[in-house]
C-alpha cells in the first residue's frame, strides 16, 4: 500500500480522523501549534498513527477553517487567529476548551447581545402561530428542569429556544448564527462554566421572553432578553482567570 495504512472499519476511520482533527484544532487554537508552524502529511501520519486518506482529509478541514493554508512548494502553515473562521462551532468549541476560554466566552456573549434581544423583539412581530406556542411550552419545560437540576436536558431545551428565536425572527442574518448560539450553551454546560440549578432570575427572564413573542409584544420581548444576557454576562465575572 506504499504510504498508505489499512484503517479497520469506516467507524473506527472516522473516529480516528475526529481525534486527529480534535488534537490539532484543539493545539492551533490554543496557540501550542503558533501561526507560521509547518506541518507535513507525513508528520501527520507518523504522530497519529494514520493513513495518509485521513492526514490529508484533516488537513482539508482545517484549511476550510482557516487554521491552516496549503500552498505549492511551501506546504501546510498554520494561520494566525486573524484567518481563522471564528462562527465555525469546532472553532468556538476549542477555543471555549482552551486557555483563551473566558475571551472566546465574553466575546460570545457579547456577540449575543449585540444581536440576540433584536432577534426576540422581531421574533415577537413575525412569528408564527406554532413557534409562539412552542416558545411557551419550552419555557414551562425549562422550569420545571431548571428546578430540579437536571442541566443536561435543560440545556438541549434552551438550545432550542434561542434557536427558535433566531429562526422566528424573520432575519436570515439571525438565523445563520443558530449554531454560534448553540455552541456557546452547550459550551458553557459541557466545560462545567453553569451553575449546578439555573438561577431563578434566568428561568423568570426566560418566561418573560417566551410570554412577549407569544403576545406580539416586541419591546417587551427585547427588554427581556436584553435583561436575560445581562445576567449571562455577569455571571462571568466569577469566572477564575487563567494563568498566564
Amino acid at each position: 500500500m506504499g504510504t498508505e495504512r489499512a484503517d479497520t472499519g469506516a467507524g473506527h476511520g472516522a473516529s480516528l480522523h475526529r481525534s486527529v482533527l480534535d488534537a490539532l484544532g484543539s493545539e492551533i487554537t490554543a496557540g501550542t501549534l503558533a501561526p507560521g508552524h509547518g506541518l507535513t502529511l507525513d508528520g501527520i501520519q507518523e504522530r497519529f498513527g494514520v493513513s495518509r486518506t485521513v492526514a490529508r482529509e484533516t488537513m482539508r478541514l482545517l484549511e476550510s477553517m482557516g487554521l491552516v493554508v496549503s500552498r505549492r512548494r511551501v506546504g501546510i502553515t498554520v494561520q494566525p487567529p486573524g484567518s481563522w473562521h471564528v462562527y465555525d462551532p469546532r472553532v468556538i468549541w476549542w477555543r471555549l476548551a482552551g486557555p483563551g476560554r473566558d475571551t472566546q466566552l465574553r466575546s460570545l456573549t457579547e456577540l449575543r447581545i449585540a444581536v440576540e434581544p433584536l432577534a426576540a423583539a422581531a421574533a415577537a412581530r413575525e412569528a408564527t402561530t406554532s413557534q409562539r406556542e412552542r416558545l411557551l411550552e419550552l419555557a414551562v419545560e425549562m422550569r420545571a428542569l431548571g428546578e430540579s437540576g437536571r442541566l443536561e436536558p435543560f440545556m438541549d431545551l434552551d438550545v432550542e429556544m434561542h434557536s427558535l428565536l433566531l429562526r422566528a425572527s424573520g432575519n436570515e442574518m439571525f438565523a445563520a448564527l443558530t449554531d454560534v448560539v448553540a455552541a456557546v450553551l452547550r459550551g458553557r454546560t459541557q466545560l462545567g462554566l453553569m451553575p449546578h440549578r439555573p438561577v431563578p432570575e434566568a428561568l423568570d427572564l426566560h418566561d418573560e421572553v417566551a410570554r412577549a413573542v407569544a403576545a406580539g409584544e416586541h419591546e417587551a420581548a427585547e427588554t427581556a432578553m436584553r435583561r436575560l444576557l445581562a445576567e449571562v454576562r455577569d455571571a462571568m465575572a466569577p469566572v477564575r482567570p487563567r494563568r498566564r
